[in-house]
């Protein structure tokens, strides 16, 4: 019988560690594999940088651009003023959630790097982060804008009417305007052309009313303080009356200039009152009857004759209490009557 061999422990000084088998190396990566690897991510990124390019030329990528960049006046605007209450509720709201909706803007390439982009739309936007970036820079020195490619001009005009178009209608002085200031700049052959184009999606008698009123707007060339608040009724009335007698356009223009308003109610009525002042005569008793008197005689003192009449008014800060006591005593010295009570 087999003897049995005894186990004795193993000396740990003279044991030998026993490596274990070396695991069968990965194979390299083939070339051919990495090679189609490294196309893949480039054709992806051309693919995506393609997309970005595309999303921006196409004007539906947002951007944040500096404010300094921003020209304003790019294009002849078409509103003409600016709200002062609506302004105020945007200011707000601007400042609490931040700019909402992008403006548009056109890319004018690197010929003048401060105003590299010119502004198509969001007028009221772009003023209100000014005035919000004099008080915080560093949170409305940006403003969101979409790029937009117009293909000359007159598309960024018309771009523009759009706009307001849907946000907030323009008055028919203020879309008149803009058809005879785009004329006049030659972005348009004439102003009929201009019309046509600008709003063409108008109707035919809605554009019929604002071609009336560049009558207006020709006649009274920038005088008016308030233009966007003249109602459709009163412009209407008053293009009548300019294409029904010569010099009364002029003459409104004259007074409007030597009487500026103060607010939109008071020049309102003036322009009624010119109505008024030229009413119940013909064309050509109006031709033959002097100009009506509307001059300062002093400071803050303002005397007006409406055409073909005998009145006299007096008006302005300077007309006074004492001053009207003084004009009746002095006019019952001259006459030797007693004052009226």
């Amino acid at each position: 019988m087999a003897k049995r061999r005894r186990l004795s422990p193993v000396d740990p000084e003279k044991a030998t560690l026993i490596q274990p088998k070396t695991a069968p190396s990965v194979l390299a990566r083939a070339p051919i594999a990495e090679v189609v690897s490294d196309s893949a991510r480039a054709a992806s990124f051309d693919a995506v940088a393609g997309e970005l390019a595309a999303a921006r030329s196409e004007g539906r990528l947002v951007l944040s651009l500096p404010l300094e960049a921003i020209d304003a006046g790019y294009l002849i605007r078409d509103r003409m003023t600016l709200d002062p209450e609506d302004l105020a509720a945007l200011t707000d709201s601007i400042r609490a959630r931040g700019q909402q909706t992008p403006i548009e803007v056109v890319d004018r390439g690197a010929r003048d790097h401060r105003r590299q982009y010119g502004l198509i739309s969001g007028l009221r936007r772009l003023r209100v982060l000014q005035a919000l970036a004099a008080e915080d820079p560093d949170r409305f020195g940006q403003v969101k804008a979409l790029v937009r490619q117009p293909e000359g001009a007159a598309e960024a005009y018309l771009a523009m009417v759009e706009e307001n178009e849907i946000r907030a209608g323009l008055s028919f002085y203020e879309k008149a305007h803009l058809a005879l200031s785009a004329a006049e700049a030659g972005i348009y052959p004439d102003t009929e052309a201009a019309l046509k184009a600008l709003f063409a999606a108008v109707p035919k008698a809605k554009r019929s009313k604002i071609r009336s009123f560049v009558t207006l707007v020709e006649a009274l060339r920038g005088h008016p303080r308030f233009p966007a608040e003249i109602p459709e009724h009163l412009g209407l009335r008053l293009v009548k009356a300019i294409r029904e007698e010569p010099a009364f356009g002029p003459a409104l223009s004259n007074r409007l200039a030597s009487r500026p308003a103060t607010t939109a109610a008071e020049e309102r009525r003036l322009l009624e009152a010119s109505l008024t002042d030229a009413g119940g005569q013909s064309g050509k008793d109006r031709a033959d009857t002097p100009p009506a008197i509307d001059r300062e005689v002093a400071p803050g003192i303002r005397v007006t004759s409406p055409r073909g009449t005998d009145d006299v008014r007096l008006s302005g800060p300077g007309v006074t209490a004492e001053l009207v006591a003084a004009l009746q005593a002095w006019i019952s010295a001259e006459t030797g009557s007693e004052p009226a009570d």
